[in-house]
């Protein structure tokens, strides 16, 4: 029998991830996080207490058995450990590399209590990327049922979504606006932190489960939810389309030439590839200075790209301190190291631009933090004569996004203050059949997030459609010996599946 692990008999220091040198990765857009090669993920995988509460599974929006895969792991069962992540987790590589584990499951890692905690996301993503190397699929028996099922928008929620309901027996169609599959994590996350071909491995997984993609689809336009209900043979429908309407400022100076959101400045770079102008023929030229208004991850991600795409010089600009900013502390880090100059408490107050319209100058003021506000975070309030100009010619906005008010607009849809589609407890909207569920209903959160809320629709629709394998319709079996005969639950002894010639 194995000794038990203790705080003290496990490896004391977390093994660092192996990166790019700051200095040649800002002359291209690999991989910056290398990825742990064997000895690395095994020595991590040894920091692991196995504790009997798992903290770490109670901190997974989807529940993911942590504990599990890494025993396995530490087993050398590689095949094993992935097998555990998909169970509930059906990107790996893609959760590994950009959700924040740091507020989630190593956020209540017991060995985080003393030492660093156990590097999860560093470890998913190495059995995840193994996967991919060997070409390993969960491909699962499907027993094909009568309903056809519509997922609208092909990013995380709308995946998970669509897999669920797939192995289901569902006949599963995806409609995806843009021209290729993966919505966010397309066209909103740069390569040297996701590598698109990543996204492609894991997408191509799920077209083996029999779900189609449809792109160049934008529903709401072409067609109606409703009408996905009624002419288009629909039984039933999830709406994952995010909240990718950007957020601007409402300063003067907004509609100068060079000012843009963050959102079209990475849909440019990401998904048209136009870090490869004139290779394609989609510009994304910056100026020579350029300054993005805001502090979370995507502010990181487009500060990044325009040093990639060559701004000598590039500004971050935030109201609140560096302790407020929401990104996470890697990606800070990473773009400090990279060059980028960060002016906390700072606030845009206009845009001022040149005879020709294009934008010249950033009029800011600097800012001291007071209460906290309804974020929870310090209030920033604008210091008395503290206005400055910073020179500039090209200003990206990163403040968050809001919902894309199409499907509002174009369906009968109940929609909360916020202009957010209005679910109840199982994500069901106020249209019979159709749940949505990720940013679409929550705002902006994380991949994972999107995720378990595209899972937990799937069972409200499964539940709607009485499909078997729902604990929304069935419940758990009691523990009591008379509520089995045989191994089946009593409510389903007149069950049978009959097949018609």
């Amino acid at each position: 029998m194995a000794k038990k692990k203790t705080i003290r008999t496990i490896p004391q220091a977390r093994t660092p991830m192996p990166e790019q040198s700051p200095e040649v990765r800002v002359k291209n857009f690999d991989e910056v996080a290398c990825g742990y090669r064997l000895e690395d993920a095994l020595v991590e995988a040894d920091r692991c207490l196995d504790c009997a509460d798992e903290p770490c599974v109670k901190g997974c929006p989807v529940g993911i058995d942590i504990p599990g895969f890494i025993r396995k792991m530490a087993a050398k069962n590689f095949h094993g450990a992935y097998d555990t992540i998909t169970d509930t987790n059906l990107l790996p590589s893609v959760c590994g590399r950009v959700c924040p584990q740091e507020s989630q499951c190593e956020g209540v890692c017991t060995v985080g209590e003393t030492l660093e905690p156990v590097a999860i996301g560093r470890l998913e993503r190495f059995v995840g990327d193994m996967a991919i190397r060997e070409g390993w699929a969960n491909v699962p028996y499907i027993q094909p049922s009568r309903f056809k099922v519509g997922i609208v928008g092909s990013g995380p929620a709308g995946m998970a979504c669509a897999a669920d309901m797939a192995k289901a027996g569902c006949e599963v169609v995806v409609y995806e606006a843009f021209h290729e599959p993966g919505g966010v994590l397309k066209y909103g996350i740069p390569d040297f932190r996701l590598p698109n071909s990543v996204v492609d491995v894991e997408i191509e997984k799920l077209t083996r489960l029999g779900i189609r993609f449809e792109c160049n689809t934008l529903v709401g336009r072409l067609f109606t939810l409703e009408q996905m209900l009624t002419e288009m043979g629909f039984h039933a429908v999830f709406v994952g389309t995010g909240a990718g309407y950007p957020s601007f400022m409402g300063i003067p100076g907004e509609s100068l030439n060079g000012v843009l959101s963050a959102n079209e400045w990475l849909t440019r770079c990401n998904l048209m590839h136009g870090r490869d102008f004139p290779s394609y023929d989609t510009p994304l030229q910056p100026g020579k200075r350029v300054a993005v208004v805001g502090a979370g991850n995507t502010a990181m991600d487009a500060m990044r790209v325009s040093l990639r795409v060559g701004a000598e010089k590039v500004y971050c600009v935030y109201r609140r301190s560096a302790t407020e900013a929401p990104a996470r502390a890697e990606e800070i880090h990473h773009a400090m190291q990279e060059g980028v100059e960060f002016h906390w408490l700072t606030s845009p107050l206009e845009l001022i631009g040149d005879a020709g319209n294009n934008v010249r100058v950033m009029r800011c003021e600097k800012m001291e933090l007071g209460e906290p506000d309804a974020s929870g975070r310090r209030r920033p309030l604008p210091v008395a004569g503290s206005a400055f100009e910073l020179e500039t010619d090209t200003v990206i906005f990163a403040i968050g996004t809001n919902a894309n008010p199409i499907l509002g607009q174009t369906s009968g849809l109940k929609l909360d203050k916020r202009g957010y589609i209005a679910t109840d407890e199982n994500l069901a909207t106020s249209i019979s059949g159709i749940y949505a569920g990720g940013d679409i209903v929550t705002g902006a959160a994380t991949v994972i997030q999107a995720m378990g809320a595209g899972r937990k629709a799937a069972r409200g629709m499964k539940a709607y459609l009485g499909l078997r394998d729902s604990e929304c319709v069935y419940g758990r079996e009691s523990s009591e010996p008379e509520s089995t005969l045989f191994g089946m639950p009593r409510q389903e002894h007149n069950f049978a599946r009959v097949h018609l010639a």
